[in-house]
């Protein structure tokens, strides 16, 4: 063979995907690692695969053949490798996973405690950051987010229920300042604010019977993390927008009164995500079985938090 398996892999994505980068990040290497890898393979044959341009990557009429009779070729053994990949007793080797601190809370006993009982061998990375970031550029395998924060050209596997905002304040608090009955009460009250990853004031949502807007809240106290959030609320600060399953104990216990309820509907709630390769790896794909498993309520696993 002219051309080893990662080059042939190099110029199926380009192909697929019409353009370096977005084959690059779909392969998990430098654009420039890309560029060499089919550059090699094309001076070796002796043929343009492709037609460059500062605009557009084509395929050649040369390459539009060489993809047709490779690309069956490769997927049969894709294929191959996967089956005998599934026949391995253990999976073996480290699982490294980007997230939230808020997501980590909400899966680590369901999720990552139960992936390491089921495969004793794996080790865990679990990297927490506010701001998202290119797990391939990174080297994670996969990532976990909230749905709309998910980057596009991800295999997304959903993990749970929907998400549902809650404003609340201590019981103190709003015996003291009033309950807030519209959006507009707020201007009246003292909220506390979320400073984002990117340093911008989160501005609190709102959505009831087709009408949605967001609010620069007004408030003395700024926070960036949602665990002091909700111990500011406690105290009696003010009123904290947070989700639902953060403050569940709360409410119940009776520390905290949840408000405008009607005007926080729920969101779609964590994915998990990761590269569209075709080649999943064994240690990825037992923790997207796994997901699976412990979204559905099968095969024993324990339960995500109710939302």
């Amino acid at each position: 063979m002219r051309g080893s398996l990662a080059e042939l892999e190099a110029v199926l994505a380009v192909s697929a995907k019409g353009g370096f980068r977005a084959a690059a990040r779909e392969l998990g290497i430098p654009s420039s690692s890309l560029s060499q890898q089919i550059a090699a393979l094309e001076t070796r044959m002796g043929v343009r695969l492709f037609n460059r341009s500062t605009r557009s990557v084509v395929l050649s009429a040369a390459g539009e053949e060489f993809v047709a009779s490779v690309g069956p070729a490769l997927e049969a053994i894709r294929n191959a490798v996967e089956h005998v990949d599934e026949h391995r007793a253990e999976a073996t080797g480290t699982l490294r996973i980007n997230t939230s601190v808020g997501a980590t809370r909400m899966i680590l006993t369901p999720l990552i405690l139960e992936y390491m009982r089921r495969n004793p061998k794996m080790a865990v990375e679990v990297v927490t950051e506010s701001a998202l970031v290119d797990i391939n550029a990174k080297g994670f395998d996969a990532g976990i987010r909230i749905r709309e924060a998910v980057p596009p050209d991800m295999i997304v596997i959903p993990i749970g229920d929907s998400i549902r905002p809650a404003i609340v304040g201590s019981i103190d608090y709003l015996d003291r300042y009033g309950r807030p009955n519209l959006p507009a009460d707020l201007e009246k009250h003292d909220c506390i604010r979320a400073r984002m990853a990117s340093g911008a004031i989160y501005r609190w949502e709102f959505e009831r019977r087709g009408e949605s807007f967001a609010l620069d809240v007004p408030g003395k106290l700024t926070l960036d993390d949602s665990d002091l959030i909700l111990r500011a609320a406690r105290e009696g600060v003010g009123l904290a927008y947070l989700n639902e399953w953060q403050v569940a104990d709360d409410v119940a216990a009776g520390r905290l009164e949840q408000v405008l309820n009607d005007w926080t509907p729920p969101y779609p709630g964590l994915c998990l995500y990761y590269p569209g390769r075709r080649n999943i790896p064994a240690k990825l794909r037992r923790f997207v079985d796994l997901v699976k498993d412990v979204r559905d309520g099968t095969n024993g696993g324990p339960n995500l938090p109710k939302r």
